[in-house]
This record gives C-alpha cells, structure tokens and sequence, in this order.
C-alpha cells in the first residue's frame, strides 16, 4: 500500500542561509532535517512527502523549503506560505511553481490586529493558486469557517485541505460538528493528523479514534489524508514517526479500502498525479 505523508516541516541546519525568525520554533539537535526525514520514511515505508512552510521557524521566507524540495524533486513537493498583506505575493507564488518544486500554498488570517481570512491579499492568492492549479492548505479556528466557505464556494475546482481540522481535540463536540458541516463542501477534503496533537493520552491516543472515523465517514476516504507532524519529535513528541503511521495502520482498524486513499491514494492525487 502507498503511503504518502502529507505534513512535514523541514529544516536546514544552515543558519546563515537560512536565516531563523525572531524566536523561532527550533526542533531539538539531530532532527527535522533532510537525513532524518530520510531515515523515518524509508524505515517506513513512505514513498512522497509534502514538505508544509512553517511560520514558526521560517515565517513567510519558503528558501529553504523549496531548495530541499528542488533538491528532494520526484519524492517530495513544496506547500508554500506567502504573506496576503504583500501585494506582490501572487507573482512571488507564480515564479516559486514555475522555478521550484511546489505544488501547494497555505494559508493563515492575516497576522495584524483583525485576524481576518478574507483580506484582499488572501483572495488575490487564492485567485493565482486556482490559475497555477494548485492545493491549498488552510490552518484556521472556528471563527474563520464562514469565511473559508466563501473562498471555497468561489474557487469550486481548487482542492482545498483543512489542516489537522482545525486543531481538533478529543471532547471538542462543536468543533468537530462545525468540521462535518463543512463536508459539504465538495472541494474541501480533511487531514486528519490531530489523531495525535489532539490527543490526552499517550499511544495509540485511543480518546481521538472516534473522531477520526467521524471525520472520514463525513469527508468520505476520497477526501482524507494522514500526515505525520514530522518531526514529531518537536510536534507532538507522545509518539514516534513510527507509531504515528502504525495508528492508522493497526490501531484505528479502518477497513484496507478506506486506509489506502487515507495513507496515499488522496494525497497522490492532489500533490503528485498531474492534474
């Protein structure tokens, strides 16, 4: 069975080229890095890997992610962050797809006092991501949903991935009701990586496995990824790469059909099959 990871953050231990943000997110010594990530996938079984910018390391500056994913090209794409309160961020995406291996964009509220998610700026960038023909990855709260349904509703052929639905936690009822409500959105498919961040427990973090068959039975398996937090070590160190994976593998029991677009066929279509 295919397994495609579709959440990685990745990090050079180039400083000088890659310069950190002010207080930056750092994972700890030996992790997060090209080999690492080479080490987890191979170890198991994992044929792709979306590279997703972090803010929180990086903040809006992709040179390091798309230069590991140009260097990584045939196994690894690039989802890029870019700033919607930049007017020149639309070109800036148009020459990284057409320049580097990206595939993806993602996006946040705008980080000024307002925190919107229907700013000028955002609807420019959806706009050049519907042209370029690209996924995008949205990492929102419940107070933005209604304004993410308008940008789905105007872009109907872009695929859209809610990322870890909307940090959805174990018990969290009204926010789990609010990410089925959104299924109905036909283009909007849910990455189910919060089976792990959103969890109180330690492995196989059992309290989220309700909510994860929850979210794929509203999503439909076409419509639903894995992805790992790597390197988990950082983002949620409760479990190893491993036992992320061997959740979904084993501990879920999702029937093989459903598993395999979960693990790969989903993810396959939306950042490495030609659209």
């Amino acid at each position: 069975m295919r397994v495609v990871d579709t959440h990685a953050h990745i990090y050079s231990t180039d400083t000088a080229k890659y310069p950190r943000r002010e207080k930056p997110l750092v994972p700890p010594e030996g992790t997060g890095t090209v080999e690492h990530m080479i080490r987890e996938t191979r170890a198991n079984g994992v044929s792709n890997v979306v590279l997703i910018q972090t803010l929180t390391h990086y903040h809006f500056d992709n040179r390091a992610t798309c230069d590991i994913a140009t260097d990584q090209r045939g196994w690894t794409t690039a989802v890029v962050t870019l700033d919607p309160l930049d007017a020149s961020s639309p070109s800036k995406l148009a020459e990284l797809v057409a320049k580097r291996n990206v595939r993806g964009l993602r996006t946040y509220p705008t980080e000024d006092n307002h925190r919107i998610f229907d700013h000028p700026g955002h609807r420019a960038l959806w706009q050049a991501a519907d042209e370029l023909g690209l996924t995008i990855c949205v990492l929102i709260g419940m107070e933005h949903t209604d304004q993410l349904a308008g940008h789905l509703l105007r872009h109907p052929n872009v695929p859209v991935v809610l990322d870890h639905c909307m940090d959805l936690h174990a018990g969290d009822t009204d926010k789990l009701a609010r990410v089925l409500e959104l299924a109905a959105l036909p283009n909007l498919h849910a990455k189910v990586t919060f089976a792990v961040t959103g969890s109180k427990e330690a492995y196989p973090c059992a309290d989220t496995h309700d909510l994860v068959h929850a979210v794929i039975e509203g999503y439909g398996p076409r419509r639903c990824m894995w992805g790992s937090d790597f390197p988990c070590e950082l983002w949620c160190p409760k479990v190893t790469y491993a036992q992320h994976l061997a959740i979904f593998r084993e501990e879920m029991r999702l029937e093989p059909a459903t598993l395999s677009h979960v693990l790969g066929e989903t993810a396959d279509r939306l950042w490495f099959a030609s659209r």
